[in-house]
């Protein structure tokens, strides 16, 4: 019966939809993300899932094509003139993952040796990229006793640092109405900049089809993905910078997936990719590897956060709001964009306030994600493993 691929798609599904439903009910304490991985790793090791029950419902093949669509119409939520701003946002995400990476350096070869800890640095860093990296070099050194390291450091960092992202953007966004309350709250960007980067006639037939929206998405995704082929720059970024330059040159309307009413089935393709990452964790592994990884996640977190702190107060933005930008290195997208969403939509009173503080924490996280997962997380890996 869990061979049908209908069946395998709403089980997990469901088990999205309880962990969506745990977010509203508890005003977002519990990322909904964070209810699913847990879940789908606790259900795998009991059996009551199938190991291979994300192959035989095959959504997440479709989730696999959807993330450079997404990211493009991330980029189409960003106006340029947000982007301009966002230099702070990239030296928070920066000043955490390299305060990091120096702690983890100095106090994990203590406990353990030298190539434990550049195991973890990349991974702790950033995703999936990062782990490839780290583990094709332990493979050809022979270090075979630490290469499932990275691959456990990614598979639950996000664990980590969802709830912990999670708390300090519901205390910045409890700071915002306090701020908007006594009316000192001042948006990154204001409505009046934003609306000027949409069409300022009323959307012609062409532009209102759905069809055509899909289309012009997906062909510049895929304009996106045969940069990142031919360039040394990842593709992920190509497509954000695709989705940001579409809404400049007035290619895509703002949120255009959205407009096409298709964001939520790409979003939960997505989140079945991410749930996969989960798929090939054992209990055994985890407890032979468990006090590395702990001392990874734990020294990389405070050092994440505190670099995070420290640079959020030098270039002036509230540490509650840095803090998290910091800590997108832990999860990156779409845990990034969804914490966004859980956070505006349990700590709002009202819906212009919903969207204010939305548009306040998406543009710096989403870049900040970018910054830490897509970029320095490579560059971490890529030096340290020539030094084994």
């Amino acid at each position: 019966m869990l061979a049908n691929p209908l069946i395998a798609t709403v089980l997990i599904l469901a088990l999205i939809a309880f962990g969506e439903w745990l977010s509203i009910v508890s005003r977002a304490r519990i990322p909904m993300l964070l209810t699913a991985m847990v879940g789908f790793l606790v259900l795998t090791w009991t059996g009551i899932f199938p190991k291979d029950i994300l192959e035989k419902s095959q959504f997440a093949a479709l989730g696999a094509i959807l993330i450079g669509p997404a990211i493009v119409h991330m980029g189409t939520m960003i106006p340029l003139s947000l982007v301009k701003t966002q230099y702070k946002a990239v030296l928070i995400a920066l000043s955490g993952v390299v305060t990091s990476g120096i702690l983890i350096l100095l106090i994990v070869p203590l406990l353990f040796d030298y190539p434990t800890a550049v195991a973890g640095v990349g991974p702790v860093s950033g995703g999936i990229i990062a782990l490839l990296v780290t583990s094709e070099r332990l493979e050809e050194l022979g270090l075979t006793s630490i290469v499932v390291i990275p691959a456990l450091v990614v598979a639950f960092q996000g664990l980590v640092g969802m709830p912990l992202a999670l708390h300090f953007m519901k205390k910045y966004a409890g700071v915002m109405q306090g701020q908007i309350d006594d009316g000192s709250f001042v948006p990154m960007a204001g409505e009046a900049e934003e609306d000027g980067e949409l069409p300022k006639k009323k959307a012609g037939p062409l532009r209102s089809s759905a069809v055509l929206k899909l289309f012009f998405v997906f062909a510049g995704a895929a304009v996106g993905t045969m940069l990142g082929m031919v360039t040394p720059i990842h593709y992920t970024l190509w497509c954000l910078l695709i989705g940001i330059l579409g809404l400049k040159a007035g290619i895509f309307q703002s949120s255009e997936l959205q407009r096409a009413n298709s964001f939520t089935i790409a979003m939960l393709g997505i989140i079945f990719v991410v749930i996969g990452t989960m798929a090939g964790v054992t209990p055994g592994q985890v407890l032979d590897n468990l006090p590395a990884i702990l001392a990874i996640l734990g020294i990389g977190t405070i050092g994440i956060s505190t670099g995070g702190y420290v640079m959020a107060k030098l270039v002036k933005w509230h540490p509650f709001k840095g803090m998290p930008v910091a800590l997108t290195a832990l999860f990156g997208f779409p845990g990034d964009y969804i914490l966004c969403e859980e956070v505006s939509r349990s700590c709002a009173r009202n819906e212009k306030e919903e969207k204010l503080i939305f548009n306040e924490l998406l543009a710096p996280m989403i870049i900040g994600g970018f910054t830490t997962v897509t970029v320095a997380s490579v560059v971490i890996a890529g030096i340290l493993i020539k030094t084994l």
